[in-house]
């Protein structure tokens, strides 16, 4: 069952790829929303979901925020060795790889989506059916930013489609995963945290400022708080 519910959170993704790759002539407008939905994600789900998973405190602050200010500074820190590098070559500033480095961290969430999945089945059929809904419908978002993350960093439109792929494959992969092992509820939780803070360092320092630097528009910044606007009202159903 849960294996099949994935295949939900498969199409979803897709499709969230493919209207990304559909409104290219509106560049800024889709890192504009991207921006806003990826700041949602982490603002709304990855976040709260991390401090209840993984809610030790570690000197006196959250294991989950400790981690989540883990993943922020280590995206920094990739995105900068790699700029050096790329620089000390004579290259362009915007580097392939750390698109690349993004996505597959957005696939290494969406596979942590499908663990969630199937480990809610086991514990329950409505169980299960909750948190299959809040995966399927933000997997629109999460499509979107892998598609728009891999081709804002110069990589190749099959690349980013190769990424998609990935990246809606993995539920599937997750969910059946979890016939054959669980992991421990903290150790996801860890994991959420860290990833939520690379994907606010994106956000945050690449994809608004990318968004507003050619057009700094109004209907940019709206495309921005829409983006958050969605998520929140996918969690809000979700729940």
């Amino acid at each position: 069952m849960a294996v099949f519910v994935a295949l939900g959170a498969f199409l979803m993704t897709l499709f969230g790829g493919w209207t990304a790759g559909r409104v290219t002539d509106r560049r800024h407008l889709v890192l504009g929303l991207t921006g806003g939905l990826m700041l949602g994600v982490v603002g709304l789900d990855l976040l709260p979901e991390a401090l209840r998973a993984a809610g030790n405190e570690v000197f006196g602050v959250p294991q989950a925020l400790l981690l989540f200010v883990g993943g922020f500074l280590a995206a920094h820190l990739v995105e900068r060795l790699l700029a050096v590098r790329q620089a000390a070559h004579g290259a362009d500033e915007r580097v392939p790889q750390v698109g690349l480095t993004a996505a597959a961290a957005m696939v290494g969430h969406s596979l942590t989506d499908g663990i969630a999945i199937g480990a809610a089945f086991q514990v329950g059929e409505d169980m299960g059916a909750t948190v299959a809904l809040a995966v399927i419908t933000h997997d629109f978002a999460d499509g979107f930013n892998t598609y728009t993350i891999t081709s804002l960093y110069g990589n190749s439109r099959g690349k980013a489609i190769a990424m998609l792929v990935a990246d809606a494959l993995a539920p599937v992969v997750g969910a059946a995963s979890t016939l054959l092992f669980t992991l421990p509820v903290e150790f996801l939780g860890s994991y959420l945290g860290f990833f939520g803070g690379a994907l606010l360092y994106l956000a945050a320092a690449e994809i608004l400022p990318e968004a507003h630097h050619s057009h700094p528009a109004r209907s940019t910044l709206l495309c921005t708080a829409g983006g958050v606007g969605f998520i929140w009202l996918v969690v809000g159903l979700a729940e």
